[in-house]
């Protein structure tokens, strides 16, 4: 099925603000990164022009939309590249409330030693905003986000934590770069990001050379993992970019871009290409294997969940057992795949394409796909 997408974008500008606010907490340091941030990593600059899939016109829903970020609670730097520093923002997200950059007039790289860490009592919402001019950069040891309300560490604040509408959690006009979760064992996978609990949203953002395990059955999510979302409620990703060309593709045992159990994604005017999954063996892990090497951008496993793609483009995507482009199998109860307005093409490798070439999925599930190419 194919049609023309079109050249035009209706983009959905956030604000740049870097810049104090009346109201804010304005943090600020020394050269580096502090005691515990700031040691130099790969260095991923400012890709030009917007994230996302340019052909992607897809209608962005009011709860999809950018937050207002023009009364920040927290502003990481005081107008100097040097003054926005790993321990400022890492200290900024414990926080909780608006955070956005005051790093001067230039992009910035932010390397981090630590994970940055949501605390569930500091909610309603936490909102990142790098006004299109921050990278979070990882430095190849480290993942940048975490956010988890059944972990009592980071404060319980229901008596239902599994299914409990705060914090949520929004990025937006960032990059993340360069995570790695490897050394994460009880909360593995989610290179880049990991969040369990509330709602995740991301907005004009990109993901890039991020990591996490290199094997296993259902361990995934070499940008992304996400679990447990408030009254099954998607995670919504807009005009977001995971790859983007050859040799910056995310890498997971499953979901070389995003993976998930029992969660739902409404994604628009996006762009997966170049993202891996090099586990092997699937899932069940065949005899003899580790496991693993399904979805090469996306990897969705659960009870009764939706995959909704709009605008969309997923390219050049790889695996080693099942799903090049899409794995998706829901476990109990039918789930239900809703393609419209995008492309599927070129990725690589894999099996069990009973329906659509690059798209592995049980039989209970529905596949409806409208004015789209997959091929």
């Amino acid at each position: 099925m194919s049609e023309n997408l079109g050249k035009a974008r209706n983009w959905l500008f956030g604000s740049m603000a870097c810049a104090c606010a009346i109201g804010a907490t304005v943090l600020f340091g020394g050269c580096g990164g502090g005691s515990s941030g700031g040691q130099p990593g790969t260095v991923v600059p400012i890709q030009p022009g917007e994230p996302g899939n340019p052909d992607g016109v897809c209608p962005i829903p009011a709860d999809a939309m950018l937050e207002d970020v023009s009364t920040p609670t927290t502003v990481v730097g005081t107008g100097t590249a040097a003054s926005c520093t790993a321990d400022l923002f890492v200290a900024a997200v414990a926080g909780g409330g608006i955070i956005t950059f005051n790093c001067g007039p230039d992009p910035v790289t932010i390397t981090l030693t630590k994970p940055a860490k949501v605390f569930n009592d500091k909610g309603p919402k936490i909102v990142i905003d790098g006004g299109g001019k921050v990278v979070l950069s990882g430095g190849g040891t480290t993942r940048i986000l975490y956010m988890n309300t059944c972990d009592s560490a980071q404060v319980w604040t229901t008596s239902h934590c599994d299914n409990q509408e705060f914090p949520q959690l929004t990025v937006q006009n960032l990059t993340f770069a360069n995570a790695n979760s490897k050394n994460e064992t009880k909360y593995d996978g989610g290179g880049a990001i990991y969040a369990s609990g509330g709602r995740l949203k991301v907005m004009n953002s990109r993901f890039m050379n991020n990591v996490c395990a290199d094997s296993g059955p259902d361990v995934g999510g070499g940008a992304i993992r996400a679990f447990e979302q408030y009254n099954n409620l998607p995670v919504y990703i807009v005009n977001s970019t995971f790859g983007g060309s050859d040799g910056m593709g995310n890498t997971c045992s499953n979901g070389g871009g995003i993976s998930s159990i029992g969660v739902s994604w409404t994604i628009l005017n996006s762009l997966f290409s170049y993202n891996h999954a090099i586990g092997n063996g699937g899932n069940p892990a065949n005899a003899g294997t580790p496991g693993g090497g399904s979805g090469g951008a996306i990897y969705n496993d659960g009870n009764g969940m939706t995959l909704s793609l709009c605008g969309t483009r997923i390219e050049y995507n790889q695996v080693n057992a099942f799903g090049s482009a899409i794995f998706f199998v829901s476990n109990v109860g039918p789930g239900s795949i809703q393609i419209d307005s995008s492309v599927i093409t070129n990725n690589i490798g894999g099996s069990w394409y009973t329906r659509y070439l690059q798209i592995s999925s049980d039989d209970l599930t529905t596949i409806t796909v409208t004015n789209s190419t997959i091929q």
